[in-house]
């Protein structure tokens, strides 16, 4: 068989724009493609939910795969460890209560789970900005190439739809960030704004992360680190549980959002 370059070509774009077409109107729209917004696109989808994650960087897996300070090897607790299980992964016990992933295995087994139950990952874009229509409520997200935004041009971005967003943006919490800084809402924090992470301890960050995985503000949810960033909890390290947890509690508070019937 004689390949061409034309029909590689034409099968990329064709069937990518197919693809993003169908993004720009669904159920739930993930910000960050880490261990919590996978997490949580791979519960959403096994229900028939119809959801997309948006990635800003060039490979999904946020800092899962670089485990603790490169040395690639996670840590989960118990309850975690279930999760990894459904997904396939294997892990191994440390010690009672401590059980130990290959990281690289982990965050591609999530990526592959998730994208294999249908939620669709789009890696290499940025979210600029939020939509808020009627009843003041978080509509959609604005978006634009990754490349754009660091080369520092001028390019205007285009919209997608979501009957909930979900902000798995990791520290950054990007999503919150604009929410406040561009349209100046209040968040459901003390305050209203942005609390900002902690110092790092394990033990209260993995409690927190669950408490403080929920709506924000109207239909935008936090999860993941982004999660604990927003409500003033500590990080937590290299013990991904958490995170795992907290993108499985985001899943169950989109699902309750988009059941609530629709508000005239």
């Amino acid at each position: 068989m004689e390949l061409d370059d034309i029909t590689i070509s034409r099968a990329i774009t064709e069937s990518f724009m197919k693809d993003f077409r169908e993004a720009m109107d669904v159920e739930v729209a993930i910000g960050g493609a880490g261990p919590s917004g996978m997490t949580a696109g791979y519960y959403l989808a096994k229900q028939g939910v119809k959801t997309v994650i948006f990635e800003r960087s060039l490979r999904p897996g946020g800092g899962m795969p670089g485990g603790g300070m490169m040395f690639n090897t996670i840590v989960v607790q118990e309850e975690a460890r279930e999760i990894l299980d459904e997904l396939g992964v294997r892990t191994r016990e440390y010690e009672k209560g401590y059980y130990t992933a290959d990281s690289v295995e982990a965050s591609s087994a999530i990526c592959l789970k998730a994208t294999q139950a249908g939620a669709k990952i789009f890696n290499l874009m940025s979210i600029e900005d939020v939509m808020i229509r009627k009843n003041d409520r978080i509509t959609g997200l604005v978006l634009n190439w990754s490349a754009v935004n660091m080369a520092g041009l001028h390019v205007d971005p285009l919209s997608i739809r979501s009957k909930a967003v979900i902000d798995a943006t990791g520290h950054a919490s990007e999503i919150c960030h604009i929410a406040v800084n561009k349209l100046g809402v209040k968040l459901r924090t003390e305050g209203g704004g942005i609390l900002g992470e902690r110092s790092m301890w394990a033990e209260i960050a993995e409690r927190k992360i669950i408490e403080n995985t929920r709506e924000v503000y109207p239909g935008l949810i936090v999860a993941g680190m982004a999660a604990n960033a927003v409500y003033g909890g500590p990080r937590m390290g290299p013990i991904f549980g958490g995170m795992l947890l907290s993108g499985k509690r985001a899943a169950e508070v989109a699902m309750e959002i988009i059941k609530k019937p629709a508000v005239s």
